[in-house]
Formats: structure tokens, sequence, C-alpha cells
């Protein structure tokens, strides 16, 4: 085994890049004093790295930071809007999403299509993202800001060291190398791409840019199911990166059958599509037609409708039950169709859980509804773009140096 090596100037140099521009993202504004104070460097080192990182494009100065002691003034720097932006593609069953978000998290364009990709084979779908992308690529150029970097969320079991989507059974996808397709097809070798479960995307994106929640289990519900656990501010993904799949988590041993190969899987109880069809509103419309015929009959209270979704709560419940029980997580956040079903779930969903979670009479698990819906997932991925580029900013400060 190798002996550990003393940091180099370079490496020494890149976290201490990161660590300043991690400190700059505060929204509040710090000025260049305060940055040294909150990092522990040297105010010569900080200003120097803060003007390459204004070189960079990836920070800008604004008004005068407010400070309650005496001495001048500094100058507060925030993060640049139209620095390096995070490309996001969400890859649905039923449709195909995409979105653009700079360093501050903020959402500059949005596109999304309808497309039901489970009849289409990979390389038909990967085309229809490969022009999606390339749009937003396009839209990029015109704003007049770059890509740093693209997360792409797909519904299966993503592998993390090697970034292949082994699985996706509601799209009766294997072992589809997303990363690599989408980098040949997009000419895209000079932008970092990361492949993702869109359930662990959704989650990060309520982490970041939710609540405030730092402990909770996020569930996606569409025609799939996935959960992305947050615990202690991170998120849990398991071994291989295959965590998460509440979907396929039994949960009526004589239920029907499923695509994994198994028998009474979350999804096939309490899936958006079982749920339309227990309602009485499963037809050949658009995905966006039915869940609003399906709302608008809750509203008027038919009694279908309220008797499949009180159904579907009861087995999400079950499900969570286990889920909360093994990790003692406190909080679930509903998320995609769930959250707007989110009325009349929230009920017999907290009855379920206050039954069957052992620990629910001294700490009661709360219930809530994502914000950000069914945008959680592509704008996890493209945030998730946007965070490693605030993890090492060093390549970017690089470039503009050239």
């Amino acid at each position: 085994m190798s002996s550990p090596r003393p940091a180099g100037q370079h490496t020494v140099r890149r976290h201490n890049s990161a660590l300043v521009l991690n400190a700059i993202a505060d929204p509040s504004g710090h000025s260049r004093a305060e940055i040294a104070a909150r990092t522990g460097l040297t105010k010569a080192t900080v200003s120097s790295l803060v003007d390459r990182m204004i070189g960079a494009n990836l920070v800008v100065e604004g008004a005068a930071a407010v400070r309650t002691g005496p001495g001048r003034r500094g100058t507060a720097l925030f993060l640049a809007p139209d620095g390096p932006h995070g490309l996001g593609v969400e890859i649905g069953v039923d449709y195909l999403a995409t979105c653009l978000i700079d360093l501050t998290g903020e959402v500059r364009a949005r596109w999304i299509q309808s497309a039901d990709n489970r009849v289409l084979s990979p390389a038909r779908v990967l085309s229809r993202v490969t022009k999606a992308v390339r749009t937003a690529l396009a839209e990029a150029d015109r704003m007049g800001v770059r890509v740093g970097g693209m997360g792409v969320a797909v519904p299966g079991l993503v592998e993390s060291a090697t970034g292949i989507l082994r699985v996706a059974p509601n799209l009766g996808w294997r072992e589809v190398d997303v990363r690599g397709e989408l980098r040949r097809r997009a000419g895209l070798d000079d932008i970092p791409v990361l492949v993702g479960n869109e359930a662990n995307f959704a989650a990060l994106a309520e982490l970041w840019q939710g609540g405030g929640l730092r402990d909770f289990v996020h569930v996606s519900g569409e025609i799939g199911i996935g959960a992305g656990i947050v615990v202690d501010g991170g998120l849990f993904e398991g071994v291989s990166g295959f965590g998460g799949e509440i979907g396929h988590m039994m949960v009526d041993p004589r239920g029907p059958e499923c695509a994994c190969g198994s028998r009474g899987c979350l999804e096939r109880m309490a899936g958006q599509e079982e749920i339309l069809r227990q309602a009485g509103v499963l037809d050949d419309r658009a995905p966006e037609e039915l869940i609003t015929d399906l709302l608008d009959r809750l509203a008027q209270r038919d009694r279908k409708s309220i008797a499949a979704t009180r159904s579907a709560a009861r087995w999400i419940g079950i499900a969570l039950s286990g889920v909360v029980n093994l990790l003692d997580l406190p909080v679930v956040v509903l998320g995609g169709t769930y959250a707007r079903l989110a009325p009349w779930l929230w009920e017999p969903l907290r009855a379920e859980l206050a039954q069957r979670v052992v620990s629910a009479a001294w700490s009661p698990v709360e219930v809530t509804a994502s914000t950000l819906g069914a945008e959680a997932a592509v704008r996890g991925a493209a945030g998730s773009a946007v965070r490693a580029i605030l993890a090492d900013p060093d390549p970017f400060i690089t470039a503009a140096l050239i």
C-alpha cells in the first residue's frame, strides 16, 4: 500500500477555491473579509481567489455589505447568475423534461414533452433526448451562458460506479449506457454528465430547494413509484446506488404481477395508473388530462375517486411504515402526482403510519407535500450539475485564464 503524499499547491488551491465559492453561495452576501473569517483563510488568499472567480464569471460584486462595527464596509459577493448553468434532463415513462438552472438555483428555462417512452426502443428515446438537449444548449447559447454540467434522471436502477442504467422495469430497458450514448449523440465530450435515479434527484431537489428538511423520505408517485432517502442532509443510495426502490416493495403477496417480475408491488397497487383505473378515468387521453379529470372529481367528492385515493394511501402507508421503522425518519414528503393528490391522501396515510410505525406514539411521522411537484427530478438533476461546479470550480477558473 502506497504512503500518503503531501497535498500539492494545485490541490490546495482547488480545495480553497471550493471553500470560498461555497461560502459565497450564501444568498445574503458577504464581503472578502467576512469570507476570510468564515473559511479561516487569509484575506490575501481570499482576495486572490475571488478575483480569479470574478474573471471566470463565477462570482459578481454587489452593493456594500452590511457592517455593524467600525471600519469600511466591504463589497458583498454573490454567485454570478449568468455563470455556468446546470442542464437537467428527465426521461420519464410518459414524458421528457429538460431545464436550465443557474448557479443560484434559479430555473432559467424549462421544457416538457409528452411521450409514451414504453413503446419506443432505447435508441429512439435517446434520439428524442438528444434533440431536447440540443434545444437546451441552443437556448443557453442564445442567453449568452455556458452549460457547465448535465444531470440525467431515469426511472430505474443506476449503478453508482459506472453510471449505467442496469434496469428500468417500466421502460423495459436493461443495460443501457445512457451517459455514453448521450455523449456520443449530442457531442458532449467537454460537458460532465451525471446519470442517476429520478427519485434520488427529486429528493435532492427537495433538500436544496424545499423547506429546510435534513432527514426525510421523498416518495415520487407517477406511473412508477420511487423513494429518495435523505439522512443528515445527505442522500442515502445504498452500496451500489440501488437504494430507494420502494415502488417494488411487495405490499400484497396476492397482488397483480409487476413489470419487475414480482407480484403485489407498491406501484401496481398505488401507482398513478392504478389510482386512475380504480377511479374510472383511465383511458387514452394524455396523462395531464387524466390527472386533471381525477382532481376535478375529487373536488366534487366523487365516491369512486375518493375510494381510489384512500386505497392508494393505505398501500403507501404499509410500504412507508416499513421504511420508517427501519430508518427512523421523521418526515415523509409526497412528490410527483402524490403532491397534487395530497389533500385526499393525508388523512388515511397518516392514520396508517400512526398504526404501523412502532415509534409513532413518541415520534409521530410528519407528512407533507413537495412544493416542487413533478419538476423535482429534473430540477434535482440540473441542481446536481450546479453542485458539482460549486464543489470544484477550479476547471472553470483555469479555462478562463487560457
